[in-house]
């Protein structure tokens, strides 16, 4: 029995033996395994403005309130006072340290004393990170293990840089970076002396210390600062020179202090980079306040009216930067449906997209500032376009029709636009969700395609930039090289701004700024804009309704353009801004010319006053004016002489006007002396043809007509022509075949049957113009 026993006991030694070598083992391979320290860590997302205010911090996904901060992001004396005040052997020992093990264990288990902590902060670590419950001897034990395996794989920076980011502040707060913006409103980095001492005791008894906003000079808090203060004094006493600003009372704030500002634009943010813990965001908050506190008043005072909402966009366009972005007059009331981004949102923008079609007419030679253009009533196939006052001005500078926004000369000149035309243009400047271009036809002028704020911006952004589009810019760490793409000459740029620079401003407003600016109205009344450019910025306002609610209210130079020029005069204040766009000339292809201020032609004997213009030499239109004209007159009837003779005939000058401009000078009340009649003896045939051909204003031959099998006067095509002011009759031809006659500024009805035609028309001089047209069989 003895024997046996003996054995037993010798083999119980054994099994012991290989026992504590395989748990040996096993707390060598655990040590060896490197452990997770942050990765499966979940962290608040911060937004913030270019200067480093906070936007917006959000909740982690296990809703806390935790932001990670790098170690050098920590102010120095914060981290040195975190040491001092919870491990200042820290750098010295392997994770954990014996001496303050024993002194605990001593005084808690053997002395019976008050039970006293000897955690490093690297088992702390190891307990937040790892969910041990520090309590129980099992816990402590278990503890230890983590932070000698954690010492093992990581560098003392990283395991205090993690520290740092994860130590409880009390709520649902934890880390310094959370805590800082929360209960102090700063950066880490920033962090005074005596608020980083305040950060460093919070950890220990969170409960008991955590700033309030009703009470923050908290007793526990504020002594526990100061007793760490004289102990810091003792390696630091150059710092005495800080005792006064200890007695100061503490700023402190809490969770429902969380600034949530530039809503909509921080929503689209953080959908957008949700792989990116703190976003540097291109707004400046106080520019950003600023213009949102002109908006929100602008709307109260125009409630009576139906005005609920408005937007506004502010880039610079020297870096494409969004300095201050409005979604809404408010972003929290849902009877606006406030949470709508009015920057990011599809709406019609009027006339405010004529500009550009001034600027690609430049371009392509059709005209220059001073181009006479004929703002009369025209029909483009079924299209007979009206202005917003619904009256005509007849012969009008371009500079003129644009900056006060004729719609028939606008559409004139789309219709002549090639490569691109305006839709290919659009298209070009990566307008989204356009429709087909044979959906919106000349319509597109006046604003019939949708666009968001940020892309009118753009396009106003790329004049401001000799003609280069480029995206705009919400992250100030965005290191993409952004793309540069030319739409417009500098030159075309340039003087479609300059053109703006004389937009008749609103009654109310000082004009102490140089703003190139114009107005849209979208069709029924729901829209009303103003963009424009001035220093280095382009602003661009909307006000209107979310529901698309029409109200006669909504007009652009009305609705808009004051709040425009509010926050115009606003951001002036604010930041007296450079002059860009006056200098640009001198770094231009571009050339001074005087030409007749009536026609915009070179001058010649006749005009009676000259005026100066920008052209393009090689591409814009230089001519020599017909409406002035020197005709042979006799003395005594009055009529149009046929030959000269000395003393009975003389040369007088008239102004002949084609006849739909004449028609429209007329109507305005602007009487001009006809041409007088021939002499009964004069031959028209022999006479020399002078003057202006006609031009076919229907049909027209980039639209495609549709016929029905039925000769009702609603299905006919008009033909018209406008004709020289000496033209009295008008011929028309259809394949050669003689059709009809008619006056100029009258239409003859033609009931085509489908086919490809050619339409001819000469008026009694033998001028003569022709177009070809395709009628199609409708559906």
């Amino acid at each position: 029995m003895l024997r046996a026993l003996h054995i037993t006991r010798r083999q119980w030694i054994k099994a012991a033996k290989i026992s504590a070598a395989s748990v040996a083992f096993a707390f060598v391979v655990f040590l060896a395994f490197k452990p997770p320290l942050l990765d499966t860590v979940s962290f608040s997302h911060a937004v913030f403005d270019r200067h480093g205010a906070l936007l917006r911090l959000t909740l982690s996904r296990d809703e806390k309130y935790r932001l990670f901060v790098p170690l050098n992001d920590i102010a120095p004396h914060l981290r040195e006072g975190v040491l001092l005040h919870e491990d200042q052997y820290f750098y010295r020992h392997a994770g954990v340290n014996p001496v303050a093990l024993g002194r605990a264990f001593v005084q808690s288990y053997l002395l019976r004393n008050r039970k006293i902590g000897a955690s490093t902060i690297t088992m702390q670590l190891a307990r937040i990170q790892y969910g041990i419950n520090s309590h129980r001897i099992t816990g402590k034990l278990w503890q230890i293990a983590r932070a000698v395996q954690l010492d093992l794989h990581y560098s003392k920076d990283a395991l205090l840089e993690a520290y740092l980011n994860l130590v409880p502040y009390g709520y649902n707060v934890e880390g310094v970076g959370a805590a800082s913006f929360i209960y102090l409103h700063k950066k880490p980095i920033d962090l005074t002396l005596p608020e980083s001492l305040t950060l460093a005791v919070i950890p220990q008894n969170p409960n008991k210390r955590r700033p309030e906003h009703a009470n923050p000079a908290k007793p526990a808090l504020i002594q526990a600062r100061n007793r760490l203060f004289e102990r810091w004094l003792e390696t630091h006493p150059e710092s005495a020179d800080q005792k006064p600003f200890f007695t100061l009372p503490l700023a402190t704030y809490g969770v429902e202090n969380l600034p949530f500002r530039a809503p909509h634009l921080v929503v689209n943010l953080l959908a957008k980079y949700k792989t990116i813990g703190q976003i540097h965001s291109t707004v400046d908050l106080d520019m950003q306040t600023m213009l949102e506190n002109i908006l929100r008043r602008y709307v109260t005072d125009r409630r009576d009216i139906g005005i609920n909402n408005a937007s506004a966009l502010l880039v610079d366009t020297q870096t494409m930067q969004v300095i201050a972005s409005i979604g809404s007059a408010d972003f929290f009331n849902k009877p606006i449906s406030g949470q709508v981004d009015g920057t990011n949102a599809k709406r019609s923008p009027g006339s405010a997209l004529k500009p550009f079609v001034y600027a690609l007419a430049f371009d392509q030679g059709l005209i220059h500032p001073m181009s006479v253009l004929g703002d009369a009533p025209t029909n483009f196939g079924s299209y007979s376009p009206d202005n917003f006052d619904r009256d005509f001005r007849g012969p009008i500078p371009a500079h003129d029709a644009l900056r006060l926004s004729r719609n028939v000369p606008a559409i004139t000149l789309a219709s002549q636009l090639k490569a691109p035309d305006l839709y290919q243009f659009f298209t070009q400047a990566g307008i989204a969700k356009l429709r087909t271009k044979d959906d919106y036809g000349l319509s597109l002028v006046l604003g019939a395609a949708e666009v968001t704020m940020r892309e009118l911006a753009g396009l106003y952004a790329m004049l401001a930039n000799d003609g280069m589009l480029q995206p705009l810019v919400f992250r100030m760490d965005d290191t993409q090289t952004p793309k540069r793409e030319p739409l417009l000459t500098g030159e075309a740029s340039f003087m479609t701004l300059d053109a703006l620079r004389d937009t008749p401003r609103p009654y109310s407003v000082s004009e102490a700024h140089r703003v190139y600016w114009k107005t849209g109205t979208s069709n029924g009344y729901r829209d009303a804009w103003t963009a424009g450019v001035f220093g280095h910025y382009v602003l661009v306002v909307w006000v209107g309704n979310f529901n698309g609610k029409n109200n006669p209210a909504l007009v652009g130079v009305r609705t808009a353009a004051p709040l425009f020029f509010a926050m115009v005069d606003a951001i002036d204040e604010k930041e007296p801004h450079p002059e860009r766009i006056a200098s640009k000339p001198n770094h231009l292809r571009l050339r001074k010319l005087d030409v007749c201020a009536t026609t915009g032609d070179l001058s010649s004997e006749g005009c009676p006053a000259l005026a100066s213009t920008w052209f393009i030499p090689g591409v814009s239109p230089i001519h020599r004016h017909d409406v002035y004209r020197k005709i042979l007159v006799n003395i005594a009837t009055g009529k149009r002489a046929c030959h000269f003779e000395p003393g009975l005939t003389e040369y007088r000058t008239f102004e002949v006007w084609p006849s739909d401009l004449r028609q429209t000078l007329q109507k305005a009340g602007i009487r001009k002396p006809s041409l007088p009649p021939r002499e009964q003896n004069c031959d028209n045939t022999t006479a020399p043809s002078s003057g202006r051909a006609p031009v076919i204003t229907s049909p027209q031959a980039s639209v495609e007509y549709h016929a029905r099998l039925t000769d009702s006067a609603s299905e006919a095509i008009p033909l018209n022509a406008t004709a020289d002011g000496d033209a009295t009759s008008l011929h028309w031809f259809i394949d050669n075949d003689y059709f009809g006659k008619s006056v100029p500024g009258e239409s003859l009805s033609w009931h085509p049957k489908p086919g490809r035609y050619q339409v001819r028309v000469v008026d009694e001089h033998g001028r003569s113009a022709a177009t070809t047209m395709l009628v199609s069989l409708a559906q």
